[in-house]
């Protein structure tokens, strides 16, 4: 199964090469998540309303091995926006992927841009 998290690298935005048209502003539940697909990746994405601002990591939970980020609780920990996974509760930074728990390796993240009401995602290709 570790070969499913080789897939996933985190992106900055100044490596970014392609910006993947997601879905509109609209699809997305406010200060929540939800998963697109680019390519053989699983993306989840987050409107974090609640900070105006939007994020994407890997939507693969290192722990279990199990596509749920997206649908994890997004939140705030001593300043750092974090996701905690809906089966297991370990955490991650939404800026940088880190584990905020300790106990894993970080997640990919990936940069996050808003155009006329459409939702853009950074990889390199």
């Amino acid at each position: 199964m570790e070969e499913l998290l080789d897939i996933y690298k985190t992106i900055s935005k100044k490596e970014v090469t392609i910006w993947f048209e997601a879905a509109k502003v609209s699809d997305f539940p406010k200060n929540g998540g939800a998963c697109i697909k680019y390519k053989d990746k699983q993306i989840a994405v987050f409107n974090f309303e609640r900070k105006n601002t939007w994020y994407a990591c890997q939507n693969v939970c290192p722990h279990k091995m199990e596509m749920v980020l997206s649908r994890g609780m997004i939140g705030d920990q001593n300043g750092i926006p974090k996701v905690a996974c809906p089966m297991h509760k370990k955490t991650f930074s939404l800026d940088n992927g880190k584990n905020l728990d300790g106990d894993l390796s970080p997640i990919a993240t990936y940069p996050v841009k808003i155009e006329n009401s459409i939702v853009y995602i950074g990889f390199a290709e």
